[in-house]
């Protein structure tokens, strides 16, 4: 969003935050940080509101807001769930970026795929962020991308040269293999358990929060490290203390359509790669030395082992040829690509070069 931003107005629409009952609904409106021109907006809500009040704050909160806006406006929905307020808005294109096939998460809302159909009706475009979710969508709308994960890798690149290890990492053991993201569903605990007791003089450092599993459900080992959720400006600094980056996916239904961005992110940061087989990790990356995958406790081990003689040589040939993938993959690229598809859109119905664009989060 930080690209588009450069060109028109984002403002980034997040997620209700509560409020004690009683209190008066409000919006809370900051400039995002490092991000010129992108304008994140948190409504506040008071707790217990019934569904159908807290759409009609939302929707007369969004509609004063949007009042102040000049131009074409651009809707872009990462998530169905914010169509209910928002399906009113006259919007000169809307965007449909889907990102995750969100009805095979856990706790997915009731009425997700019939809100998730109404937003593809009202799609103008619908981008997929990765190949199968492409193929499981391309019959749905004659106007559907696929932008896999692209890269910031400048960003990540400062993980290949030492950094000052974050106070909570400094003293861990090494070798050290890490995972960064989100603990849910998604995420194989009982691999990393079997992984973690092969291997007990390895540090298995998990940065990410844990979300919708139980405390007791988390391996724990001493060997295992949890260390809560960080900012992704901080992620460099952690990731330049691993000598291996983990994918220790699930395989289950919420994980049959994703496209881990985090895979160039760690090569880009310059550490070998083992993930369990993720269908588009094996379609994009398996061809790469730098890039394992396994599927049991056993091979995933091997995998780790021959990815921590990888990390003692990043000259071998390993680096370079993830880096001349990577040479593809650019965010810069990716939005050019979107920003011509919406421009072409726009041209046709407006004929403005200087829209806004309203970005429903998650």
């Amino acid at each position: 969003m930080s690209r588009f931003a450069r060109d028109m107005d984002v403002i980034y629409w997040e997620e209700p935050v509560d409020i004690a009952s009683g209190e008066t609904a409000f919006l809370q409106v900051r400039e995002a940080k490092n991000a010129p021109g992108v304008r994140v907006v948190v409504p506040h809500l008071p707790q217990g509101m019934p569904d159908d009040a807290r759409e009609a704050t939302l929707s007369r909160l969004l509609d004063a807001h949007v009042a102040s806006l000049r131009g074409p406006l651009i809707t872009w929905y990462y998530t169905p769930m914010m169509l209910p307020f928002s399906r009113h808005l006259d919007a000169d294109v809307v965007v449909f970026d889907a990102m995750d096939e969100l009805s095979k998460f856990k706790f997915a809302p009731v009425h997700l795929l019939e809100l998730e159909q109404e937003l593809i009706d009202k799609a103008d475009v619908v981008f997929t962020g990765g190949s199968s979710l492409y193929e499981a969508k391309k019959d749905r709308h004659d106007n559907i991308h696929c932008f896999p994960s692209s890269v910031d890798r400048a960003h990540f690149a400062k993980a290949r040269a030492r950094q000052f290890d974050p106070a909570d990492q400094e003293d861990l053991p090494r070798p050290r293999l890490g995972f960064y993201g989100v603990i849910d569903e998604r995420f194989d605990t009982e691999l990393l358990a079997k992984a973690a007791e092969m291997r007990p003089n390895w540090s298995f450092v998990m940065v990410g929060p844990v979300v919708k599993i139980a405390e007791e459900d988390l391996p724990r080992r001493p060997n295992i490290h949890y260390l809560g959720g960080k900012t992704y400006d901080q992620l460099p600094a952690y990731l330049s203390g691993w000598d291996v980056a983990l994918m220790p996916f699930a395989m289950n239904e919420s994980t049959q359509f994703i496209s881990p961005t985090k895979t160039p992110e760690y090569l880009a940061g310059g550490k070998p790669v083992v993930s369990t087989p993720i269908k588009d990790v094996v379609r994009h990356y398996s061809h790469l030395q730098g890039v394992g995958i396994a599927s049991t406790a056993e091979e995933f081990v091997a995998a780790c082992d021959h990815a921590l003689e990888l990390s003692k040589n990043p000259e071998g040939g390993w680096l370079a040829e993830a880096d001349l993938m990577l040479s593809a993959t650019s965010w810069d690229t990716t939005q050019a690509r979107m920003a011509g598809l919406i421009h072409d859109l726009l041209g046709i119905r407006t004929g403005s070069t200087s829209p806004a664009m309203l970005v429903a989060a998650e």
